[in-house]
């Protein structure tokens, strides 16, 4: 339903959008100009110089453009999770930036490279910040809020809301569950989520008039779709922008092509694993190979002051522990020393004669309270620099930057059906497991985000995994 709410937070994105790119062009250009120019000079002659008045009708027509794409792509009205509208944000302005680029080139226009490059580097750094900004701030208003109704009240229905309210910034509230009286019996949601369980009752759409023509989400589970055909053709009817949530657990989504039958009510998916084709197999490589070299090299004195702290308490600076990589292959992980010279003969004693010890041991495979760690070892783990060695064993081709957690070969037991997926690809410094709590999360949710990240696997997800990381590490979430 649209509301003066709803018309107020388009026009509040698009005015952000709008100042961001405004602003960009404005900073690079004083920014040229005061490098370029004494401050004795007149201060708007900046704007004149170099045909400058070409320059700046260019750029208002290619800002224009980049807002008729966002709405065109629905980031004014529609909801989309962070990640996935900032990368349509970063891919539209570059796209245009290149476009911008190409017609100076090919107009001969005399215009500042300096200028160009940093007006849209401006423009990408500017223009997610202050959408950002401006959604926090319509949030707080109550403006971004949309009262949303999940359509059914089974597990998919759960695992639906759960996957909403991971993304806040979407501004979908879950107010109730609409399901059939079956569903209600058996549902668990209204205890979990604080939403009632409402029943669909005789007219669904005078349940839905009643509160308002809030946004539906169909979240049903399998099998339960032939009893609601008839109320979702009436729904695809009265909501032009109905969203669904097919129950399609286990298959990799990423990159699942939709193909439609002319006349027939049939929908075919394509469904793809990024990491089982040669290209993305190639391209993951080279930036693992690439960001490995720059950082090794970059580096290099913390490496050389890290290894001299730890070898001042006894022992080597670096130890090898056996991993099992990718296609089975065991190799030898690296990892700065944390533990005094004989860890294992001190783990044997504890798990000896402390059996909570010992059951956590076995649960896990770690200690939260490990007595042999050494001091300065629970600084490099508590801030995760005790890994950094392993940015050897990614330029050697054992492991990458992102992917599965390294385990030993008692643990791919626990993997169980998905066992394939771990040995499909090289294990990883960093992953899923490390940017959802780490150590606080149950090993079957691990195993779970490891087959997850393999079936939809992308360069994009990979630098928000590396972003994500930096930001745990930092706050020292869930490492031990």
């Amino acid at each position: 339903m649209i509301t003066n709410k709803t018309y107020i937070s388009k026009i509040a994105l698009i005015g952000s959008d709008m100042f961001a790119l405004l602003l960009a062009i404005i900073l690079a250009r004083m920014s040229n100009w005061a490098y370029d120019h004494s401050f004795g000079e007149a201060f708007l002659d900046w704007w004149w110089k170099e045909q400058g008045d070409i320059r700046l009708m260019t750029f208002a027509i290619l800002a224009v453009m980049v807002i008729g794409w966002f709405w065109g792509m629905g980031h004014y009205s529609g909801r989309k999770p962070f990640w996935d509208e900032l990368k349509e944000i970063l891919k539209a302005l570059i796209l245009v930036g290149v476009l911008d680029a190409a017609l100076v080139y090919l107009g001969k226009w005399q215009f500042s490279r300096l200028w160009l490059l940093s007006t849209w580097f401006m423009a990408l750094m500017l223009t997610p910040f202050l959408r950002l900004l401006t959604k926090r701030i319509l949030l707080r208003l109550g403006w971004w809020q949309r009262p949303t109704v999940i359509l059914g009240a089974g597990n998919n229905a759960r695992e639906a809301v759960s996957a909403i309210l991971s993304e806040p910034l979407m501004g979908m509230e879950v107010i109730a569950f609409l399901g059939t009286p079956e569903e209600l019996v058996s549902s668990r949601t209204s205890s979990e989520y604080s939403a009632p369980v409402l029943p669909l009752g005789d007219d669904p759409m005078l349940v839905l008039q009643g509160m308002g023509y809030p946004q539906v989400v169909v979240a049903l589970d399998k099998g339960a779709l032939p009893g609601y055909e008839k109320l979702l053709r009436r729904l695809s009817a009265h909501y032009p922008d109905l969203m669904v949530i097919p129950s399609l657990r286990g298959l990799p989504l990423l990159g699942m092509e939709m193909t439609h039958f002319f006349s027939h009510d049939v929908l075919m998916l394509r469904v793809r694993n990024n990491l089982s084709r040669l290209g993305p197999q190639i391209f993951k490589r080279v930036f693992d190979i690439v960001a490995s070299s720059l950082l090794l090299l970059l580096l290099s004195p913390l490496f050389a002051y890290l290894s001299w702290r730890i070898r001042r308490g006894g022992g080597t600076a670096v130890y090898a522990h056996a991993r099992v990589g990718k296609d089975g292959k065991v190799f030898n992980c690296l990892k700065f020393r944390s533990m005094v010279p004989d860890a294992d003969k001190v783990l044997q004693d504890l798990l000896a004669r402390d059996a909570l010890a010992r059951a956590e041991w076995e649960r896990d495979f770690k200690l939260k309270n490990d007595p042999r760690i050494t001091p300065v070892g629970e600084f490099l783990r508590k801030t995760s620099l005790d890994e950094l060695p392993q940015l050897w064993n990614v330029l050697k081709g054992e492991m990458s930057l992102v992917g599965p957690r390294p385990v030993v070969e008692e643990e791919l037991e626990r993997y169980g059906d998905l066992t394939d997926h771990y040995l499909e690809v090289r294990p990883g410094i960093t992953g899923l497991w490390q940017i959802s709590g780490r150590s606080n999360i149950e090993y079957s949710d691990r195993v779970n985000l490891d087959a997850w990240y393999v079936q939809n696997w992308s360069l994009w997800y990979d630098m928000v995994i590396l972003l994500k990381t930096a930001r745990v590490v930092l706050h020292g979430e869930g490492a031990y």
